[in-house]
């Protein structure tokens, strides 16, 4: 049996998070003593694991108490589920890293990459991804229909769109130095608020928002950061200044 403290300790989570688990029903202890404190046994640790990999693949803690309470939840089905998904981020995070390496080769002039190479490592199939996400985290009928007038546009205007959007970043880059008040950054903003409008025109609230999740959100941070470091932070510091100047 483990203490709370010692369960702490051995997962790395707060005492805090472990007594929160208790509350909501995801994990509760083996034992209680008659002092009231918390013991677990090798059954809970089992669990907990289960719940940290739910969370490290970034799923709500209410999601992960439905599908770990259906009677047919199978922990080894699971555990082969985690190291699949696991392994596809894997390959992602090594794409992303090969494009961080390589971007900043070209950054020393070491290395020459097309504006397409720059973005090499945000495929289609990942944007399809996020859509999918976006639906049930966002409003579905807005997501709906910046979809459909992607498709469309047709594959020719398509690229012609991602071609601009990728300069946006790329003059973004250039002018980081520069700061996020500057005068070049803000006008370069506006150009990505105006790019919007090829999927969906957003509020400024909206506007903010996005910046925020480029932060929150660590696929997005990391898809960001991957063009530069900080790029992230520094669109969200850069957004909300274009969005307190407008408000």
């Amino acid at each position: 049996m483990f203490t709370v403290k010692q369960l702490s300790d051995m997962a790395g989570v707060t005492p805090r998070t472990l007594h929160h688990y208790d509350q909501i029903g995801l994990l509760k202890p083996s034992q209680v003593g008659e002092n009231g404190y918390r013991y677990y046994a090798e059954e809970a640790l089992l669990r907990l694991q289960q719940i940290l990999f739910y969370r490290e693949l970034d799923l709500p803690l209410d999601d992960i108490k439905k599908i770990m309470g259906r009677r047919d939840f199978d922990a080894l089905a699971a555990l082969a589920g985690h190291k699949l998904e696991l392994e596809k981020r894997l390959e992602r995070l090594l794409r992303l890293i090969e494009t961080v390496d390589d971007t900043i080769l070209h950054m020393k002039g070491q290395k020459t990459m097309s504006k397409k190479q720059l973005f090499a490592a945000f495929s289609d199939e990942e944007q399809e991804k996020m859509a999918a996400e976006a639906e049930q985290k966002y409003d579905a009928a807005t997501v709906r229909e910046s979809n459909r007038k992607w498709k469309a546009y047709g594959k020719e205007k398509q690229q012609a769109i991602l071609a601009e959007g990728n300069q946006v970043y790329v003059d973004l880059i250039a002018a980081m130095p520069k700061g996020a008040k500057s005068p070049e950054v803000q006008a370069i903003i506006e150009r990505w608020r105006k790019h919007m409008d090829y999927f969906w025109t957003p509020n400024l609230d909206q506007l903010l928002g996005l910046a925020e999740m480029y932060n929150n959100d660590p696929r997005f941070k990391a898809n960001y950061d991957a063009m530069h470091p900080g790029l992230a932070e520094f669109m969200r510091e850069a957004v909300k200044v274009y969005v307190d100047a407008r408000k």
